[in-house]
């Protein structure tokens, strides 16, 4: 007997709270129904049901092994509608939730080419780096940078980003250089309001991990903005990797303590639920993977 089938039936009858509703779901017969139940109890060698004439009810082995048939069918469910949603044609409205600094240096120029490959899918991409509610703001995926994604949402890591401790020569010129986290406190620091520790930085050092409670003369939401004061020669900023890269590729920036490292972000693609995502959702994380891997293997090739 199909072990499918089964677990079918097992399931349907307690939903339905009897036989006869159970059938009338399936599209089957009582006698068909009941038949898969006994048959059931007679492979496991258990019995999964009180029955009486009045309702249905769970022995504790059914309670068991209905939790368990439900998580398999809702399984086998997913993998059918991944495998739809990749048949069908990408189209429609797709709108994105990205943060600012992230989607200007590094998501926009990318649009342009996932349009050449998906032209019925139209983008509407939102800049804002607070945390939005997708399902709220009706958002079909959202980029995030963070330590760990929100566990209520569906997720796949894209990359990372190191956050780096810097600041301008001039700076360090007028105010010297810290060797130490502790040092901080004697600094002009330029906070992220979004910050996740808020004003507790986070330094990995030779003995061992250091949080640093900090007071910053400035705050601002915006990641360019912690930036540009930064350059002018404001104060020390604690920003990622991608936004300060190419300043301290030029000597615009230095990258201080670099015995203390900071975090490690990852940068994920994030969406509502696993369930029918649908084709447009899928090929833009298809998209994004594709590319960050491509940039992954051409570092390696450029380091060996």
């Amino acid at each position: 007997m199909n072990k499918f089938l089964e677990m079918q039936n097992f399931v349907a009858v307690i939903e339905a709270g009897s036989f006869v509703h159970a059938a009338e779901a399936l599209y089957s017969s009582k006698a068909a129904v009941s038949r898969h139940i006994s048959e059931l109890e007679s492979r496991l060698g258990v019995r999964l049901l009180h029955r009486t004439t009045r309702k249905l009810s769970l022995t504790e082995e059914g309670e068991v092994f209905f939790e368990r048939c439900k998580e398999l069918l809702s399984t086998l469910d997913e993998a059918e509608a991944e495998i739809t949603s990749r048949k069908a044609d990408a189209s429609g409205l797709l709108r994105i939730n990205v943060p600012v600094s992230y989607g200007i240096r590094v998501l926009a120029p990318l649009w342009g080419e996932f349009h050449r490959l998906y032209p019925r899918v139209k983008l509407d991409v939102e800049l804002a780096d607070r945390t939005v509610d997708l399902v709220e703001e009706g958002y079909d995926l959202a980029i995030r940078i963070a330590s760990l994604p929100n566990s209520t949402l569906v997720s796949k890591q894209l990359t990372s980003t190191r956050i780096m401790l810097c600041a301008s020569p001039q700076y360090i010129k007028q105010h010297g250089e810290p060797l130490k986290p502790g040092e901080l406190k004697h600094h002009q620091l330029i906070g992220y309001t979004y910050w996740s520790l808020k004003d507790e930085w986070v330094f990995e050092g030779p003995q061992g991990q250091e949080r640093v409670k900090t007071t910053p003369f400035m705050r601002t939401n915006n990641g360019d903005t912690c930036l540009a004061a930064a350059l002018e020669g404001e104060g020390i900023i604690l920003q990622p990797s991608f936004l300060v890269a190419d300043a301290l590729k030029n000597g615009q920036l230095i990258e201080l303590m670099p015995n203390y490292r900071s975090i490690e972000l990852g940068i994920y693609a994030v969406y509502p639920t696993r369930k029918y995502v649908s084709p447009k959702v899928r090929v833009l994380i298809d998209f994004l993977t594709k590319y960050f891997q491509q940039g992954m293997s051409q570092q390696i090739k450029k380091v060996s």
